[in-house]
Order: C-alpha cells, then sequence, then structure tokens
C-alpha cells in the first residue's frame, strides 16, 4: 500500500454521514476528530489490503474504484465484489483480525482509514456510534448477500443487466448519471464476478449492442433503453 497519507478532520468531512453518525453533539464530534483518521491515496493496480494482512482499520472510499477478490487453489483470482465512493472496505477483518481477501485500485483512488480499535473504544462510549457502525457494516453485507442470490438464480444475459443496472444505480446516486457509466473494470473481471467467462461477457455486450439495449464504446457504456434492459433482469429475477 503507499505511503502517501495525510491526516483526516472527519467533522469537516462532506461524506462523514458514511462512516459517522450526522446528528453528533459538538464534544461528540470533537471526540471523532481524535481518531486520528488517515485520507490514503492509492495508485491505479496497487493494494490497498492483501489477503492474510493484518486488519487494524476499516477504509471508506472517498474518490475512484476498488474491486475486491480472492486467490483460488488454481491461483487464478475470483473477484468479489467492486467498491466506489461513499462504501466500506475491509470489514471481512473484524472477525479474524486478518483481511480475507484482497483489495485494488482500479483507478487513482483515495480511502479514510479509521483505526478500528479506537472506533470500537469511541463506540462504547457513544452507543449512536456503535449502532451506526453495526447499520453500515450490515448495509454492505446485505447489499453483497442480495446481489449474490439474485446473480446465482440467473441466466448469463440477465447477470450482466443485473449488474450493470445495480452499478448504475449505486453511481446515480452518488450524482452521476442514470443512464451513462464508464466501466472501471475489464471484461475479463465482469466475468469473474459474474461467473462467467470473458468470451461470454464480450459476446453478451455485443448482442445487446445490437439489439439497441445499450451502446458500448470501449469501456464507455450507456442504456439505451433502459426499459428492455430492465425486462431481462426482470424475466431472470422470476425464473
Amino acid at each position: 500500500m503507499t505511503n502517501a497519507s495525510t491526516t483526516a478532520t472527519c467533522s469537516q468531512c462532506t461524506q462523514r454521514d458514511v462512516c459517522f453518525p450526522v446528528d453528533l453533539e459538538p464534544l461528540q464530534r470533537v471526540r471523532l476528530d481524535q481518531l486520528s483518521i488517515r485520507r490514503i491515496r492509492i495508485k491505479r493496480g496497487e493494494h490497498l489490503f492483501r489477503d492474510g494482512d493484518a486488519f487494524n482499520a476499516i477504509f471508506t472510499v472517498r474518490s475512484g474504484f476498488f474491486k475486491t477478490g480472492l486467490a483460488t487453489e488454481t491461483g487464478h483470482e475470483q473477484v468479489t465484489g467492486f467498491q466506489m465512493a461513499g462504501e466500506m472496505l475491509g470489514l471481512d477483518g473484524i472477525v479474524t483480525e486478518r483481511h480475507m481477501g484482497n483489495a485494488v485500485a482500479l483507478e487513482d483512488s483515495e480511502v479514510c482509514a479509521i483505526p478500528y480499535a479506537r472506533l470500537a473504544e469511541l463506540s462504547c462510549e457513544l452507543p449512536v456510534m456503535q449502532q451506526h457502525l453495526h447499520k453500515a457494516m450490515s448495509r454492505e453485507i446485505v447489499r453483497e448477500h442480495q446481489m449474490m442470490l439474485l446473480l446465482g438464480s440467473m441466466r448469463a444475459q440477465e447477470r450482466l443487466a443485473t449488474f450493470l443496472l445495480n452499478l448504475v444505480k449505486r453511481l446515480h446516486a452518488r450524482g452521476f448519471s442514470e443512464s451513462e457509466l464508464v466501466l472501471r473494470m475489464t471484461r475479463a473481471e465482469i466475468g469473474s464476478y459474474l461467473g462467467m467467462k470473458l468470451e461470454t461477457v464480450s459476446r453478451l455486450f455485443s448482442r445487446l449492442a445490437q439489439e439497441g439495449i445499450l451502446t458500448v464504446h470501449q469501456r464507455h457504456v450507456c442504456i439505451a433503453d433502459a426499459g428492455r434492459l430492465l425486462g431481462n433482469e426482470a424475466q431472470g429475477a422470476m425464473h
């Protein structure tokens, strides 16, 4: 992990509601700023953490994009998720005190590293903080489980449709377009996440483009017909 870091002042952060309750009292905000949170810049392709690394912090993505994954016994990578600004990383290490996978930046990114030991201490002092942390952890777990359950019951094209709709929905919630996106991940990484071969992913993108559902130019994707794409996804959810 890169050493390019600075100290963060949480009470002044525009994204503090992702990590902490928004209705903290003035004295509680002072305690928040004593957590010694660091902002860390991660260059594209660099690891934020690796499988087996000691767990000492959870991370909130301030900007950029990450993928998480595991190395299989054959040495291949199994992608387990993609995280964007406003989402958390590293929760997997809380139980075992070791990270259970890898987190790699898909573009130049910045995260806030929240020291878990200090956060746990503060949570004991402030019940509202503990509740917020539990909710944040629950949201991440539920989101991942819901996505995997949906993908497990769908055919290949329906998986890709669900993936794109989920991605654009998350991006739109952060102020981006509700129909256009730039894929930070490769087709191979999408295939790994969705349980499909690279050739299958490429073929599906071509098919959806030919049908006028998507407009695809390299990594830029425009959902030209959300109704039909949603129809494909909804049909798959009923199978």
